[in-house]
């Protein structure tokens, strides 16, 4: 597929795309509480790292999208709030006027119909060389394996680091990353936390939610926990941080 991958600093007419990926996601992940301190601005606030990759014979929608943040971060460990610390720290370095060391990616999203192509490994690709481009050395990524969901009873800790007789992740999405040069380094045990009450929860599901204990989701890595005394459904997604050293 002939496509284009541009920032939308690069083309900022093309913004409006970016809001164009309905259905990409299970509903319930477009729920965490942390992401609209990343995503309500990040068009405007961080245009050079959201980049768009759009087909020239369709240009008035975009094939994929990925999201990236600068932030400034020197612990020698990544840390174990995976996505949601990268997008409190970001906004906090931003807020404060920090200067930034590395970059984080947030997401990279693929339209459905165009799922199975390849995609995801150019997109990651276009991401890597734009942090280049940008002056970066460092790339991480809390990532989210495409194949977990399959298996939510498995620990994290205990999948991300299966591999096939190649030696490569048995999961996908992280064998795109270590194919594209990067390291699995840990496993961000509560990278995203997405809260709601029980009504929320029917509403972004479609399932009961009537009895206490852990509920399977399609689509969640891990199983949500349902409380029905205290009206409550919590869902903690573990993500896996990669490093790529450009």
């Amino acid at each position: 597929m002939d496509l284009e991958f541009v920032t939308v600093a690069q083309r900022p007419e093309l913004a409006p795309l970016l809001d164009d990926f309905d259905g990409a996601w299970p509903e319930f992940m477009t729920c965490d509480p942390m992401a609209s301190l990343y995503y309500a601005l990040a068009d405007k606030l961080y245009p050079e790292f959201v980049l768009l990759a759009v087909d020239p014979g369709e240009p008035d929608r975009a094939v994929a999208r990925a999201y990236s943040v600068p932030l400034s971060w020197t612990e020698e460990r990544l840390p174990p709030g995976g996505w949601d610390r990268i997008v409190q720290r970001a906004t906090i370095n931003r807020l404060a006027g920090t200067p930034t060391n590395i970059v984080s990616a947030l997401e990279i999203c693929i339209r459905p119909e165009a799922r199975g192509l390849g995609l995801s490994a150019r997109m990651l690709d276009a991401m890597r060389d734009n942090t280049r481009r940008l002056g970066y050395g460092t790339l991480v990524a809390p990532v989210r394996p495409s194949a977990k969901h399959e298996v939510p009873d498995e620990p994290m800790d205990r999948y991300a680091f299966r591999v096939r007789d190649d030696g490569l992740p048995v999961d996908p999405w992280l064998r795109t990353h270590v194919r594209a040069g990067g390291e699995i380094e840990s496993v961000a045990p509560r990278s995203m936390t997405i809260p709601g009450t029980l009504r929320e929860w029917r509403s972004w599901t479609g399932l009961p939610f009537d009895r206490t204990g852990p509920v399977h989701v399609p689509g969640a890595l891990v199983p949500v926990w349902c409380d029905v005394e205290h009206d409550h459904g919590v869902y903690v997604e573990p993500n896996v941080w990669v490093r790529h050293q450009l």
